[in-house]
């Protein structure tokens, strides 16, 4: 018996550290694939006069957004890995599209120098929720209560349009994206330990597409947040 437990041990931490690998890959798939298409369409008038030229188009792409975010995390254990794969590559390309309005607002070196900040920001907050003892989870509902007082915020802040509100907004995410990073990568990490072994590869490999999605969620209004605050407007 004696043996037992460092081999069952060992399995464990394997298992983990391929679950957490995967879901991390993905979400740099995600992250990369954003990138790439926001930048493309940047630097395409035709996309961008379709793309921001027409309200039905950009708010149609908002709302095909918010339901590919809604769909994956309600019904990912429904649907084949495959599917949920997909849907996830085509949200991040879709957020792409809108977030190219970025490129177009503020200067390449700030958003360039914003987003290695926030890579830093976002690893060290990622760190600690994998190896902190600190249970999270009472972190984690206050900081989704944050969240839903800053979307309260942000769409009343449209019909007021207050720059002091604005940046007070933008101050505030930067808080409640930091906490949400480290609660979701420690709910993570408690996900991949607390699930039988054997488990099917589809089902692990929802499970990090799920995960990534959250990550990358994290990481994209982070980045958002970080912005409006470095950011150097064209």
């Amino acid at each position: 018996m004696q043996q037992t437990y460092p081999l069952k041990n060992t399995q464990t931490q394997i298992m983990l550290n391929e679950f957490i690998r995967s879901v991390y890959n993905w979400m740099g798939i995600g992250l990369a694939l954003t990138g790439l298409v926001a930048y493309y369409v940047s630097n395409d008038a035709g996309l961008q006069n379709l793309i921001f030229g027409n309200k039905l188009v950009f708010f149609g792409l908002i709302i095909a957004e918010l339901a590919l975010v809604f769909t994956i995390s309600a019904r990912v254990s429904k649907m084949k890995a495959s599917t949920a794969t997909a849907l996830f590559i085509i949200y991040a390309a879709l957020n792409g599209a809108t977030l190219s309005v970025i490129f177009l607002i503020y200067t390449a070196s700030s958003i360039t120098s914003t987003f290695f900040i926030c890579s830093a920001t976002f690893i060290a907050c990622s760190i600690y929720g994998m190896t902190t003892k600190r249970d999270l989870t009472s972190m984690g509902g206050f900081m989704a209560m944050g969240l839903i007082g800053i979307i309260i915020a942000s769409v009343v802040n449209i019909f007021i349009r207050s720059s002091a509100m604005n940046m007070i907004i933008s101050y505030i995410g930067v808080i409640v994206f930091v906490g949400l990073t480290a609660y979701d990568t420690q709910k993570l990490k408690n996900m991949a330990l607390t699930q039988p072994s054997g488990l099917d590869a589809g089902v692990v490999r929802k499970g990090a597409i799920l995960g990534a999605l959250s990550l990358y969620l994290d990481f994209i209004n982070l980045f958002l947040m970080l912005l409006r605050i470095l950011g150097d407007r064209r």
